[in-house]
């Protein structure tokens, strides 16, 4: 494992392990499973694990893990206060205290305001105390470094960088997000200042895992061998401004492949040609993309059950591996549940607009996509197989 310094010297694994993405077991996590991978992850020298107060069991889980098998003391942890429903100072202490007893322990290394999207947003949480609250959680020791986490346009980002001395931040960021939210300008503007930067969404939620057979063609005449998601996390590590990429690893087969990718990347180790691969991919990818969603399912839930990144997934996959299987897998996987996530129960109230990081107009794209996922014959059929199915 190759490691990356933060402000104060200490080494990060430039391998996060991302604890939003745990299996699940029917309604809750699968622990044994978490457990293995995560352990397997700190054995071979993980020790930036991100975690927050909003990922149902996440915090509960990798607590658990630490504190059974005795390996807090091995690792730093990243949590999230989520501010967007922060209505008082009272309500910020009464948070974090039930994160440090969901995590079992009594600091933590790495806290962020969860999800920035615009500078009124630290406005208010400085209207609530919250530098003093900050200034008094370090000096006691519950806190050693204070972040965010952002997901609006470069401009608001470079407002808030430049708000508070922070000790890191954490940002989308991939090849095809290169030049959106935070993009290379926020990147650069942080490592200016010196603080360093955690990515989220290297992969922008599995896009670039699964490119199309005309992407594959040119990925393949690398020479490299490099698989999809080699190419995409070595693109990240080839930056030195880069401090830490985080996998929502759920395998012990992807936390092996990912370290061993992250023990061997560094700073400009991508050739010329690897680099010109990248961008005829992205040119590629561009050609295709119907709705720029990373599955994040920040605008989740609905309350009307729409399965809002399934949607978006299938309809991308139209596009990325061809119509016919895209629509049975959806009919599969979305039409057919007991309670199905279709887009056409969408009654536009709005409310996941306010909540998606990419700003997508999800209303309309979601229309789009029930038009090209649910044409007559498809709806015909998902609702005869319902009746059989599910009478």
């Amino acid at each position: 494992m190759k490691y990356r310094l933060d402000r104060n010297g200490n080494k990060i694994s430039q391998l996060g392990y991302g604890c939003m993405r745990f299996t699940k077991k029917g309604n809750s996590i699968d622990y044994e499973k978490a457990e293995q991978e995560v352990l397997l992850a700190i054995e071979k020298g993980v020790n930036y694990f991100d975690t927050a107060y909003l990922y149902p069991g996440s915090e509960e889980c990798l607590g658990r893990i630490l504190d059974e098998n005795n390996c807090r003391d091995k690792v730093y942890i990243a949590t999230k206060l989520p501010q967007y429903i922060m209505r008082s100072s009272a309500a910020i202490d009464k948070t974090f205290n039930e994160e440090l007893s969901r995590l079992r322990t009594d600091h933590v290394d790495y806290y962020l305001m969860h999800m920035f999207t615009d500078y009124v947003e630290w406005e208010h949480l400085k209207d609530l105390g919250i530098e003093e609250w900050i200034e008094r959680q370090k000096a006691e020791g519950r806190i050693r470094n204070i972040g965010f986490s952002y997901h609006g346009d470069t401009d608001m980002f470079l407002k808030i960088l430049n708000a508070y001395d922070w000790d890191f931040c954490q940002i989308q960021y991939n090849y095809l997000d290169e030049h959106t939210q935070a993009g290379r300008t926020g990147l650069l503007a942080a490592a200016e200042k010196g603080i360093p930067v955690i990515i989220m969404e290297p992969l922008r939620g599995g896009n670039l895992v699964n490119l199309p057979d005309k992407a594959m063609k040119v990925l393949a005449s690398d020479g490299n061998g490099y698989t999809p998601a080699e190419l995409g996390l070595r693109w990240l590590w080839n930056q030195p401004e880069v401090s830490c990429v985080l996998s929502g690893m759920n395998s012990e087969d992807m936390v092996k492949e990912n370290i061993r990718i992250a023990s061997e990347a560094e700073p400009g180790h991508l050739t010329e040609e690897d680099l010109g691969i990248v961008e005829r991919i992205k040119q590629i990818l561009r050609e295709r993309e119907k709705v720029g969603c990373t599955g994040c399912r920040y605008c989740m839930p609905c309350p009307r059950g729409v399965d809002i990144p399934g949607n978006f997934y299938y309809y991308n996959l139209m596009y990325m591996e061809g119509k016919a299987s895209a629509r049975f897998a959806f009919a599969q996987n979305i039409g057919i549940r007991k309670e199905p996530g279709f887009a056409s129960q969408c009654i536009r109230c709005g409310k996941c607009e306010n909540h998606c990081p990419q700003h997508i107009h999800i209303r309309e794209k979601l229309k789009e996509a029930d038009r090209s996922l649910r044409p007559l014959p498809y709806r015909i059929g998902i609702n005869i197989v319902r009746k059989l199915i599910l009478r």
